[in-house]
């Protein structure tokens, strides 16, 4: 298989298995060889074991961190403060983009970002969306109400007041406070329940001095 083969197949894919290149009759062991090879040079960045993306000059575009993420780790979904920063709820830039699913904890540096994965149970694995993030790619992303629940479940003592206020959250119209106590209710957990309370009236306030101004 040569270089120029590959760009033909996947110049357009943001990210791609080994499995995409295995079609016909191409001897799987040496597709692997060559893989390793064009990583080796530089070619190619490897995410995990068999996902590549094209390194620079070859990769048209930048694929969207949260595209990536996804496609490390099947199953997951973005959340937490990656997807507050992204609907514009919290003021920070967030460098790490954190995940959140039922498969297991890992950290993973690569060219195309930080990749932080938190495991959660199945039951609480809900109310995520598959929405566009980047010239119609799509990504499996929290819904906002969710990722602040996901915040509070995952960190020690998220639910106190002194916590929530310290997320300095903005843009608070997004944001359906009866939805995010439907949400806590239906997981089960108390924390969440009494976190999606005091969020609630957290938004209630803000958005009652916005209307004020």
């Amino acid at each position: 298989m040569r270089f120029e083969d590959l760009l033909a197949e996947v110049a357009d894919e943001p990210v791609f298995e080994t499995g995409l290149l295995l079609a016909g009759n191409r001897d799987p062991d040496d597709v692997r060889r060559q893989l390793s090879r064009w990583v080796k040079a530089g070619r190619l960045h490897q995410l995990r074991r068999g996902l590549y993306a094209l390194a620079p000059p070859f990769a048209k575009v930048r694929p969207h961190p949260f595209v990536v993420a996804n496609r490390i780790q099947p199953g997951s979904y973005v959340s937490l403060q990656a997807a507050l920063s992204h609907f514009g709820l919290i003021p920070e830039y967030v460098p790490v983009v954190t995940s959140v699913g039922r498969g297991r904890p890992q950290r993973l540096e690569t060219p195309l970002g930080v990749f932080d994965f938190r495991h959660l149970q199945e039951d609480l694995v809900s109310h995520y969306r598959w929405i566009e993030v980047d010239r119609r790619r799509c990504a499996y992303v929290a819904a906002p109400e969710k990722a602040l629940l996901d915040l509070v479940y995952l960190e020690p003592g998220a639910d106190r007041p002194e916590y929530l206020r310290e997320l300095r959250l903005q843009n608070v119209e997004i944001l359906d406070a009866g939805e995010l106590e439907r949400i806590a209710r239906d997981l089960g957990k108390p924390k969440l329940e009494r976190a999606a309370r005091r969020l609630a009236a957290l938004i209630e306030t803000e958005l009652t001095a916005y209307e004020a101004l």
